[in-house]
């Protein structure tokens, strides 16, 4: 399976490192190749050592004006003119999302994601990993808008939150129907 994830290119301390490296060495154990913002930076680094250390496949679609950071071993690496194409790009070559701890560009992502998906525009699985629950304010949020009724499908249908890339991991393979 092409997973899809939206993370953070900072360079971030162990209580997000660490899961997300446990993350990454699950999925490239499970044979799953790793469709990100093609960093050789930060977090984005981490995971993608960890799914191709595991034997995962890296497959990375950067921007122009970040490619000087393109990680240079991927098995495949897209530069995109801008960031609007470079989310095309990712959605077109994902089977699935997840979203990892990031600032403004990861949030950016996934609301892209999630707002395509809301309107019919894709039916992928899509996966907060809420490490150290970075995303529970974000999880309330959504709670409040599905409650208050600005959003026309259920919260369930949109996104699965994740305490753990076992859990992340387990979801996706089930919506997949590979276990």
């Amino acid at each position: 399976m092409n997973i899809c994830v939206f993370l953070s290119a900072a360079d971030l301390d162990e209580r997000y490192t660490v899961p997300a490296r446990e993350f990454a060495e699950l999925l490239g154990r499970g044979g799953h190749t790793l469709v990100w913002g093609g960093s050789e930076s930060g977090l984005m680094k981490v995971v993608a050592d960890g799914v191709q250390e595991a034997g995962g496949r890296l497959v990375g679609v950067s921007v122009d004006f970040l490619a000087a950071k393109a990680r240079t071993n991927a098995d495949e690496m897209v530069i995109a003119d801008d960031l609007a194409e470079r989310k095309a790009l990712l959605l077109a070559k994902a089977d699935a999302f997840v979203i990892m701890v990031g600032g403004t560009g990861t949030l950016d992502e996934a609301t892209d994601i999630l707002e395509l998906k809301k309107h019919g525009r894709h039916a992928k699985p899509v996966v907060v990993l809420n490490t150290d629950g970075f995303y529970d304010g974000l999880r309330l949020q959504f709670q409040r808008m599905e409650d208050e009724g600005f959003l026309p499908v259920p919260l369930t249908d949109l996104v699965f939150f994740a305490k753990d890339g076992v859990g992340a991991l387990a979801y996706l393979e089930e919506s997949a129907g590979l276990r």
